[in-house]
């Protein structure tokens, strides 16, 4: 990865040292029900327009969920190259795990298909669980995502009702801390590997407890070195492409 300190751009960083042909990462804490392409789409928008230019790179460096907010690294100019790099650095994950009852895409998108008991889920069952997720592990993605198979994406046929199997990967799960303050509502951090769906370690704990879950919300805090403590908002973000861009709103 050839990425420099001053090419990364977080809240510290002055408008006048942006290049964004040149290239430059910004830090994006990705806002509620926007894609990671809604982002990468405006930010492209503003900077393109800002420059006075036909066309300029921008992409982002691993895909969240509209249900999941939090960091989102974006890359613009010569820096788009550097995004597998990027993808995969270890990332670093909160949330909450929803107990007794699971969903067909994993999460909280769609209303529970079916639910279980939780009664019998005790501390010492829960602790089981979360130790075997430890480690180097194969996990199997969600159906509901965007892996390709037979060059189509899994939702879009598992949407039309197509049977879908979904192959299982090496990931490795570096942490994984649990609060159970608030059950069957679980509060989590999680720090992983590149490939690891977090919906799919939500529905397997819940089978691990020898019952049923859903991924309730989630959050990405870092990817490698990376904190969304230093991203900017999506308003944050496009103040700055305009003082950046001498561009007034």
């Amino acid at each position: 990865m050839s990425i420099s300190t001053n090419q990364i751009i977080t809240k510290s960083t002055k408008p006048e040292d942006v290049d964004f042909q040149l290239g430059q990462v910004l830090l994006i804490d990705k806002p509620l029900d926007w894609t990671s392409f809604d982002v990468v789409n405006k930010l492209r928008f503003k900077i393109k327009h800002g420059l006075g230019v036909k066309k300029i790179k921008v992409g982002h460096a691993g895909t969240l969920d509209p249900l999941a907010t939090g960091l989102l690294l974006i890359c613009t100019g010569k820096l788009t190259k550097d995004i597998d790099s990027l993808q995969a650095m270890d990332k670093v994950y909160s949330g909450t795990i929803v107990l007794g009852a699971s969903t067909a895409t994993y999460d909280s998108e769609v209303p529970p298909d079916h639910h279980y008991p939780t009664e019998h889920i005790t501390e010492e069952i829960m602790e089981s669980a979360r130790q075997n997720f430890l480690g180097p592990i194969d996990q199997i993605p969600p159906i509901y995502s965007a892996i390709k198979i037979d060059g189509q994406k899994a939702y879009n046929l598992a949407r039309r009702g197509t049977d879908v199997e979904m192959k299982s990967r090496a990931i490795t799960i570096n942490h994984f801390e649990l609060n159970s303050n608030d059950f069957p509502i679980l509060s989590f951090v999680v720090g992983c590997s590149k490939g690891t769906y977090i919906r799919s370690l939500a529905h397997d704990f819940g089978k691990g407890c020898e019952s049923g879950a859903h991924l309730g919300s989630l959050r990405r805090e870092k990817i490698g070195d990376f904190d969304v403590k230093d991203g900017f908002t999506m308003e944050e973000a496009i103040n700055f492409i305009d003082l950046a861009l001498k561009k007034v709103i």
